[in-house]
């Protein structure tokens, strides 16, 4: 599935091939997250092109994280992110798939995507600016270069 092939890429952004597990779980975590919103993304866009990454973005920002979110997309430093506010962000339902398919609690995948998505975030993001267009694939593989 798509997931794991996300899941996959995001890990070797993240360093998964060099730090054993922990990178490669967090990858393929947010490789689920990001599939799953990716999906809802364009669903109810109007082909502009939007990608589930600036889905991912407007959705913390809706929630009141957009200043961590800016944080993370800037060229500064990048500003941490709970668990429980992560867990307030998503759609239930969104986080209870991530978990599911991770194998691991709700509360525990909150905790892995807060961990992890600035850093995942703050390398897709290079330039200070998310990337329109374009799938979220070709935008990892393009940063993995």
């Amino acid at each position: 599935m798509a997931g794991n092939d996300l899941g996959s890429l995001l890990g070797s952004l993240l360093g998964g091939g060099s730090q054993g597990g922990g990178s490669g779980n967090a990858g393929n975590i947010l490789g689920t997250l990001l599939g799953a919103l990716g999906g809802s993304a364009s669903a109810g866009g109007g082909g502009g092109g939007a990608n589930a990454l600036e889905g991912l973005i407007g959705m913390l920002a809706k929630s009141g994280l957009l200043d961590q979110a800016q944080s993370w997309v800037g060229t500064g430093e990048n500003k941490p992110v709970s668990g429980a506010q992560i867990a307030q962000a998503l759609p239930d339902e969104t986080l209870q798939k991530v978990a599911q398919e991770a194998g691991v609690s709700t509360e525990q995948a909150a905790d892995d995507i807060a961990r992890s998505l600035p850093e995942a975030v703050d390398k897709l993001t290079p330039a200070g600016e998310v990337p329109k267009g374009g799938s979220l694939e070709d935008l990892i593989r393009a940063q993995a270069l």
